[in-house]
């Protein structure tokens, strides 16, 4: 009897020690799937995006597990890490969305198609920004992206690891490198549309100081939405191309800080 007891006794601290850990990992899973292109994105109802996280917890926990602090050594400081260290990570992911939201709004802009700070709110974004988006993200699923992403969790505990706060001046190079790689690359995707759309308006006040008595806004406005249309067909497979070139880049390597 007494080594029964014994056996269920090592038994219940074992189980205690993993549920604790699998805690641990639940939450930074949750903190970065707040932030988790497609998966978290709003238009997912809340009882999918717990669904896949419990899915990517079960996927990264048996890796990870024997790495964490036990219980015994509290509750409240793991907790915070772990939250601090998902959101670190999801912010990181969710750039790459706020690129393709902001070259869409550079295309629209020069293609007069919206104004430039217009609709400034969670959700009201210029139709070409939807489209790039939703392209975006359907490409960046169907390359394996949930992967990628549970590849880069389970590599995040030897950078992030159980309990211990990211250095706060690390951390900050770091979120200010992601911001302004995300601008960069936002800008880089949109640049022909902003070239094509400086020389076309160039040669529209060239044409005006000309002919003062023609009308060039009725005639260079739609011309300029059908040539900045025609060129989104031409140039969209190759700015999709150039923003999952950079999402490669940035799964490979999550914490390199760019000079």
């Amino acid at each position: 009897m007494n080594d029964l007891l014994n056996g269920l006794l090592a038994a219940t601290n074992q189980t205690e020690s993993w549920l604790w850990a699998t805690l641990l990992v639940f939450v930074r899973v949750g903190a970065v799937m707040a932030l988790l292109p497609a998966f978290g994105e709003q238009s997912v109802p809340q009882r999918v995006r717990l669904a896949l996280t419990v899915c990517f917890t079960m996927i990264i926990a048996p890796a990870v597990v024997a790495r964490a602090p036990g219980i015994e050594e509290g509750f409240a400081l793991p907790l915070a890490t772990e939250v601090a260290a998902g959101l670190a990570l999801g912010i990181g992911f969710r750039m790459f969305v706020f690129a393709l939201q902001i070259a869409g709004t550079l295309v629209a802009q020069s293609t007069s198609l919206s104004q430039l700070f217009g609709g400034q709110g969670a959700e009201p974004q210029p139709a070409i920004s939807h489209v790039f988006v939703m392209a975006g993200l359907a490409l960046a699923v169907a390359s394996g992206l949930h992967v990628r992403v549970a590849e880069v969790l389970i590599l995040s505990y030897n950078v992030l690891p159980f309990g211990i706060f990211p250095d706060s001046s690390i951390l900050s190079d770091w979120g200010v490198a992601q911001i302004r790689a995300a601008f960069s690359l936002a800008f880089s995707m949109a640049a022909p549309f902003l070239a094509a759309s400086l020389i076309y308006n160039i040669a529209l006040g060239v044409i005006n100081r000309a002919m003062p008595q023609l009308m060039v806004v009725l005639v260079g406005a739609p011309a300029l939405t059908l040539g900045g249309l025609v060129l989104m067909a031409i140039a969209t497979p190759l700015m999709l191309s150039l923003w999952m070139t950079a999402l490669d880049a940035y799964l490979a390597n999550p914490y390199v800080v760019a000079p």
